[in-house]
């Protein structure tokens, strides 16, 4: 069972962008179904999309479509954001799972945080 580190996370303005990455050290994700994921305070954690190990995508977030995106390269799943809005300040995980339509999500990485202010 891989640990999942997610990185990428920081201060960005009100339409601006970051990439998020979501790793396993010494281990390769390119064969892995990872899925991402975000909490905000006070609220539930939202599952938002996720990449399968054939490398299909399903978004589980109507509202980030047009803006998020994932990818992976490097042995890598990355997740870029663009056009940031405040709404989007979190704490993003990742996480792996069987398949994107099971959402059987497990080994949580610890999360990085995204803060987005003016």
């Amino acid at each position: 069972q891989v640990q999942l580190e997610e990185s990428g996370g920081g201060l960005v303005q009100p339409g601006g962008s970051l990439r998020l990455s979501c790793a396993a050290p010494g281990f390769t994700l390119d064969y892995y179904t990872i899925g991402w994921f975000r909490r905000a305070p006070g609220k539930e954690r939202e599952a938002i999309i996720c990449i399968s190990n054939s490398n299909g995508i399903q978004y589980y977030s109507e509202s980030v479509k047009g803006r998020f995106t994932i990818s992976r390269d490097n042995g890598k799943v990355y997740l870029q954001i663009n056009n940031l809005k405040f709404e989007d300040a979190a704490v993003y995980y990742c996480a792996t799972a069987g398949a994107c339509v099971n959402r059987d999500f497990k080994s949580w990485g610890q999360g990085t945080q995204v803060t987005v202010s003016s």
